[in-house]
């Protein structure tokens, strides 16, 4: 799918979707940006998992670890899609990737949550990737899926990498590692979220919730969540430059 984002900003050498709607030619450039649909990824010659798998890690590639956590998932995910040339899919039964993201409201002043129906528990909206190779446009598609928000927009940049053990009690499937990588989605004035069987309830909370006991978010999503509130209310504050 296209790239639809306009240059503004140049200064910080950001971009946001104000004033240009139609599709943008994939120039190749780095610079992170705000897609509302799927981001165009590298084309490639052959459809081999491991060609796709590349083109997916050039995001993971492009993250600059803010702590020695993140630093040490990514090192893991690498290390692990070397090894593993399908961990695009689900097939690759000892871990596969997937893709998540912290869900602003449009001033950046709240996060969404939802009670996973599966899991019974707090957590962003996310998914297995099953093959996508554009990672942003897989947590765009799981958040929107999961949330029931029209016109939600991603940010092309990570803003997270996580990798813990799935462990799925109620079917008979084996233990394995979800290798997530996530990022920043934003909302649009006025949304209205609607959920879908994934979710039993969806909450927005503000930064100041995260640790409250009775959501129990785990160190994971509070990490996520705060460097999620942080992007979002710096790319908040340029825009009202």
């Amino acid at each position: 799918m296209a790239l639809v984002c306009s240059r503004q900003l140049a200064r910080e050498q950001t971009v946001t979707l104000r004033g240009n709607r139609s599709p943008a030619r994939d120039s190749g450039t780095r610079e992170p940006c705000w897609h509302a649909a799927a981001p165009a990824v590298r084309q490639l010659g052959s459809s081999d998992a491991k060609a796709g798998l590349a083109v997916a890690l050039e995001a993971v590639e492009r993250f600059e670890p803010q702590d020695r956590v993140q630093a040490q998932h990514r090192r893991r995910l690498i290390g692990f899609a070397a090894r593993h040339p399908d961990a695009l899919h689900r097939s690759c039964a000892a871990g596969h990737l997937t893709a998540s993201s912290w869900v602003v409201n449009h001033d950046a002043t709240q996060g969404l949550v939802l009670l996973h129906r599966k899991i019974g528990r707090w957590l962003q909206p996310g998914g297995h990737a099953d093959g996508e190779r554009s990672l942003p446009g897989v947590a765009l598609r799981e958040a929107t899926e999961e949330t029931g928000i029209d016109g939600l927009e991603v940010w092309s940049q990570p803003v997270d990498i996580d990798v813990h053990l799935f462990v799925n009690r109620r079917h008979p499937e084996p233990d394995h590692l979800h290798f997530d990588v996530r990022f920043l989605v934003r909302a649009p004035r006025h949304a209205v979220t609607r959920g879908n069987h994934e979710s039993e309830e969806l909450k927005w909370i503000r930064y100041d919730e995260l640790t409250e006991p009775e959501l129990g978010l785990d160190a994971s999503t509070r990490r996520l969540a705060r460097y999620g509130f942080d992007l979002a209310r710096t790319l908040r504050q340029r825009s009202d430059e």
